[in-house]
Formats: structure tokens, sequence, C-alpha cells
């Protein structure tokens, strides 16, 4: 548990440092290849969605996933626009056992869940535009899968970013 908590307090620090100089539809695609190659070479059964609130930008399944990621990866989406920080994060600050919010924030377990994989897009000079989701590993997999390659892709230190060991 305070490795949870150690988590979640600093978090926010590697969220932030994690930032876009431009994000559009090529950079949506060099990034969701990235992350397809990523998957591939490790034999990772996920399903990737790359959007700005407006539209989506890139999707692609793995083998081994199925209908039921798609899904979850919508319900993740939910969360991040919601919220306006990483799946993960929000899952870490809800100290939950299950996957489903406490009643009293009135979420429905259909359009929304605690599981990390979904990750914003911030651009520099305007805040989150959008969201990088993947969803079919264990959610701290699906999370840290997702930092690894943004972080090469963006050229940022990825040890100085990734979770503390479990």
């Amino acid at each position: 548990m305070a490795v949870l908590q150690a988590v979640a307090a600093c978090y926010p620090v590697g969220e932030a440092a994690i930032v876009f100089e431009r994000f559009d539809e090529e950079e949506a695609f060099r990034l969701g290849l990235a992350l397809r190659e990523r998957a591939v070479s490790g034999n990772l059964p996920i399903v990737i969605d790359i959007r700005t609130w407006d539209r989506q930008l890139f999707f692609c399944a793995t083998p081994g996933s199925n209908e039921g990621n798609a899904d979850w990866v919508r319900r993740k989406i939910n969360v991040l626009r919601r919220f306006g920080r990483s799946t993960y994060r929000v899952a870490l600050e809800q100290n939950r056992d299950d996957d489903l919010f406490a009643p009293r924030h009135g979420l429905d377990a259909k359009d929304f869940v605690l599981a990390g994989g979904g990750f914003p897009i911030r651009l520099k000079n305007a805040g989150i535009v959008g969201c990088v989701t993947v969803s079919g590993l264990p959610q701290r997999e699906d999370h840290a899968l997702v930092v690894e390659v943004l972080c090469t892709h963006l050229g940022l230190d990825h040890a100085a970013l990734a979770l503390p060991t479990a």
C-alpha cells in the first residue's frame, strides 16, 4: 500500500512532464505505430486508441485482444475526460479493491472503470487535447507501456518518469 500511495503522490509531476510540442494526425499515427510495434514484438494482446476530444485518430487491435478490450478502452477514455489525469492515477487515488467508482460519484460502471492504461495527451500551451489508451494487460502494465512508448516517442528519460517498483 505504501508504494501505491507514493505513486499517487508523485505522479502528477510525471504526468505534467509528458508534453507534446504539437499533436496532429501524423503524430498520432507515428505514436500508434510505435505502440503497435512494441505490442507485437512483446506478444502483448492489446487494443490501442489514440484520439483528440473530437475524434479518433488511431485504432489497432493486436492478436489475442478481444472485443472486451475495446470496451475497457472506451470506459477508460471516459474517466480520463472526466478527471483530466491518467486513469492509473485516478485508480490509485480512488484506492478501491474493485474497478468501480464509489456510488457517491454517480458514475455508471457501464461507462466508467477504475483501471490504468489511459494517459492524457498534453499540448504545450494548450493543456489536455486528447488521450492515448490501451487495454489488455493488467492495469499497471497497460499504464507502464503507454508511458514507456510516450517517453521514447518524445525523447524523454523514461527511467525518470517510470513507476516505482511495486
